[in-house]
């Protein structure tokens, strides 16, 4: 399971020439591994071979298109849960709370919601808390699974093998709260922009100190950075600062 994990996590990452010389590997560690039922398998080895063969560039426009332009693709799994909700602010502490009880420091750029970081410390935490873990996520993979296959994309393989992984059904309400959000448009930009947009920060006399986490969501989406060595496309989100070569 846990290299599982680590070829998925990379795959969900922004593309870059490191992965895609990697992919063999990756595809031999998953066959190896044979911790997916073999149809899951089958379908993942689908999108290892896209990545592999296609055009870089090509492959990080789709990147942006889908899940930096698409809020309702959002690798980020407290969007899809809390939204602007106060809730979102104490999931992401906890969240890191978590992280750093197993030893795993996040750096400040980074959110724990990001589901490549996400999967790669389920990768190295014990299988059965792993496990239990993922399937607390099920009905977020299972919403972006449908909205990713609607699309025709490759990517949906990656969300049915987490499914698979978690061995847990989505829980039927939550998952049709999730899928009631409007599914974005990428390309109507000022809709887009509309959805994005954060609140103006005020500072001095008459400024709010108080501890909103609300503000503080909006601070965390605005809190985004290239991946190395790559420009920052319009609309990205932070990116996992480990390297995506050591997976296998």
């Amino acid at each position: 399971m846990k290299m599982t994990l680590k070829t998925i996590s990379a795959l969900l990452c922004y593309p870059s020439e490191d992965v895609q010389a990697a992919i063999p590997e990756l595809q031999a560690a998953v066959a190896s591994e044979k911790a997916l039922p073999k149809e899951a398998e089958e379908a993942l080895s689908g999108l290892l071979k896209e990545y592999a063969t296609g055009d870089i560039y090509d492959l990080q426009e789709r990147y942006v298109l889908l899940f930096d332009r698409t809020r309702s693709l959002s690798l980020h799994l407290f969007e899809h849960v809390h939204g602007e909700s106060r809730d979102r602010g104490q999931a992401m502490v906890d969240l890191a709370q978590l992280y750093e009880k197993h030893g795993l420091a996040v750096s400040a750029n980074e959110l724990p919601d990001f589901m490549p970081l996400f999967l790669e410390f389920l990768s190295a935490i014990p299988s059965a808390e792993a496990r239990q873990h993922l399937s607390e996520t099920v009905h977020i993979l299972e919403a972006i699974r449908q909205r990713l296959e609607k699309r025709q994309s490759a990517y949906a393989s990656a969300f049915s093998a987490l499914q698979a992984l978690s061995r847990e059904q989505p829980d039927k309400d939550v998952l049709n709260a999730i899928l009631s959000v409007p599914d974005d448009d990428p390309n109507d930009l000022a809709a887009l922009d509309a959805a994005w947009i954060d609140e103006e920060v005020k500072f001095g006399p008459g400024a709010d100190t108080t501890c909103d986490t609300e503000g503080l969501a909006a601070k965390i989406r605005a809190g985004r950075r290239p991946a190395p060595g790559m420009e920052s496309p319009p609309q990205r989100r932070p990116v996992v600062a480990h390297s995506p070569s050591n997976r296998a």
